[in-house]
């Protein structure tokens, strides 16, 4: 399968529609997202086809999910459940310009934006979205649903736990934690673990609050659709 939906129509869905574009190995069909009054548009001279679940009637195309927020970072793992695709439906995207060494894993389902550095030996899971201009260095592990903003850096040996969210130009240092559906705020240096289901910021980074409805309910479902962290090909 060569053909490609991405399922979302904003900001990063658009964003991804023009890595595709730049690495030139799969045919984008559109975009489909759940806003009618998309439906028969274009978005960058993208169309929009319809609405998510219209994915099952195109069994040959390949699927990226593009869509959440900072408000509700947990969209993507929503969807993931709702929609039941298996895993080899799930292309990966990366833009040209982003260096993934070849001890590196990028597990389904995720996007690696322009820029991007994997040193040596990072595994990222299924469903993660990566901004531009973040750097993973060496033994990072990014777990299924995580978000790296834009020029988000990681020291070696850090763990980002499952659908965690770090924000734009923040630090992350060496062999930290950051739980499960926390968010870190944007240009926040983290110089230690975070607890799941919270919110951090500053520099250094400190409590601020729980984090929202959304990512606390992803919190307590404690389970979901989970992929192997794999390192096929980046397609």
């Amino acid at each position: 399968m060569n053909e490609l939906v991405i399922i979302g129509a904003g900001g990063f869905a658009r964003e991804t529609a023009q890595a595709v574009h730049d690495a030139g190995e799969l045919k984008l069909l559109g975009h489909l997202d759940d806003n009618p009054a998309l439906h028969g548009t274009d978005v960058d001279g993208v169309p929009v086809l319809g609405d998510c679940d219209l994915v099952h009637g195109l069994p040959g195309a390949r699927v990226v999910i593009c869509v959440g927020n900072p408000r509700d970072y947990a969209a993507r793992a929503r969807l993931v459940r709702r929609l039941g695709l298996p895993a080899d439906r799930y292309a990966t995207v990366v833009h040209p310009t982003a260096v993934v060494s070849a001890t590196s894993e990028v597990g389904p389902g995720s996007v690696l934006l322009a820029h991007c550095v994997l040193t040596a030996a990072v595994r990222v899971g299924a469903q993660v979205a990566v901004m531009p201009h973040v750097v993973l260095t060496h033994d990072d592990v990014v777990e299924d649903h995580v978000t790296l903003t834009s020029g988000v850096r990681l020291g070696g040996g850090v763990r980002l736990e499952r659908g965690a969210y770090v924000g734009s130009g923040a630090l992350v240092r060496e062999g930290a934690t950051v739980g499960a559906w926390s968010q870190i705020g944007m240009g926040s240096s983290v110089l230690g673990d975070v607890p799941p289901g919270e919110v951090w910021v500053g520099s250094p980074a400190r409590r601020l609050r729980a984090a929202e409805a959304p990512a606390l309910d992803e919190l307590r479902r404690g389970q979901g659709p989970r992929h192997e962290q794999c390192g096929g090909p980046l397609t």
